[in-house]
């Protein structure tokens, strides 16, 4: 069964081709970055527009390289929630037309399981697993049950991961996308030459959560005070240091919960978890699998959603063109039945 995935919640336009839920026949992913850059975020109004300049020629090119045609197409797997409004529809508008058009069951994905879900892609994971979703909007430690079942355990209670990747680079100019600038220039600095505080969310139900707004305030506005005062107070030692102290609140938070609920495989899934040091954190630990998604599975893409959609669809939940776009969902929140 060959499905057509759409992807476009937030810069990313993307299109794939993925046969039986795993075999991934072509992945199209047209960035907007160059676009967002001056803006160092990304801006819904430029997002939206740009998908629809891009939308149809993305899919049209995912079709060619995979070297099937629409009348091989058997479904249409698109992401309707969460995301920007107005990308969101874009790429759901188009999903809707074209399933019309062909006759073909329309299947509508949330992206952030399908995040997860992206590792699978490669190999065959068997469930239960820890997940671990980190991106610029999202940070969420969840037990996975299956593909489309998760129980979230830990959550940001105020900015996300990537977030806070993309706040301190903007303040200190050091480029867009912030986790990818931040990562690039940590290599070259010494990561103990500050001290910066981890958030103390230890108590009740609160145990698996994490924070970033006091570690922002305090890497952008009081750097000083966290400074070991021997090092050089250099932005690649300020970077370094942002980058250690931000990663191992994830990690030690997700093996916290990994051990908990005797759960000895992690599978990470989102933009943030391309990161070179979470990838080197995790790889010292013994005793748990680590799983990550190849580097161009990490950001948004449409091969994740045609892979997720082929096993919901097997599911029987195909969806109606009623179905419209969420920006958000409570589901990710903690504790949400």
């Amino acid at each position: 069964m060959k499905l057509l995935g759409i992807e476009s919640s937030c810069d990313e336009c993307s299109a794939a081709v993925v046969e039986d839920g795993r075999r991934v026949l072509s992945n199209v992913v047209l960035s907007q970055v160059d676009f967002h850059r001056p803006y160092y975020g990304v801006v819904p109004e430029i997002a939206s527009r740009k998908h629809v300049e891009w939308i149809r020629a993305v899919v049209e090119d995912s079709l060619t390289q995979a070297s099937v045609t629409t009348k091989e197409i058997e479904a249409i797997a698109v992401t309707f929630r969460p995301g920007l409004i107005g990308s969101l529809l874009v790429g759901l508008s188009y999903a809707k037309g074209m399933a019309w058009a062909l006759g073909l069951p329309l299947v509508g994905v949330d992206h952030i399981l399908a995040h997860l879900y992206a590792p699978q892609l490669e190999r065959e994971i068997e469930y239960p697993f820890l997940g671990l979703l980190v991106s610029g909007g999202h940070t969420i430690i969840a037990r996975v049950q299956r593909y489309d079942q998760i129980e979230v355990l830990g959550t940001t209670i105020d900015d996300a991961v990537g977030e806070a990747f993309d706040k301190v680079a903007k303040f200190y100019d050091l480029g867009f996308p912030g986790g990818v600038a931040i990562d690039k220039l940590s290599r070259s600095g010494n990561a103990r030459a500050f001290h910066f505080p981890r958030p103390s969310l230890h108590k009740g139900e609160a145990y698996y959560d994490v924070s970033y707004s006091g570690l922002k305030t305090a890497v952008i506005h009081q750097s000083e005070q966290f400074w070991d005062g021997k090092s050089e107070r250099s932005m690649a030692n300020l970077a370094a240091s942002f980058q250690r102290a931000a990663i191992d609140i994830l990690v030690d938070r997700t093996l916290a919960a990994a051990s908990d609920y005797g759960l000895r495989r992690i599978v990470a899934g989102g933009g943030v978890a391309a990161n070179s040091y979470l990838r080197e954190r995790f790889a010292t630990e013994t005793g748990v699998e680590v799983i990550f998604p190849p580097l161009n599975l990490c950001t948004d893409n449409a091969a994740m959603v045609a892979g997720f959609g082929y096993h919901a669809l097997r599911d029987g939940k195909a969806s109606d063109f009623s179905l419209n776009a969420e920006a958000r969902v409570r589901m990710f929140k903690r504790k949400y039945p």
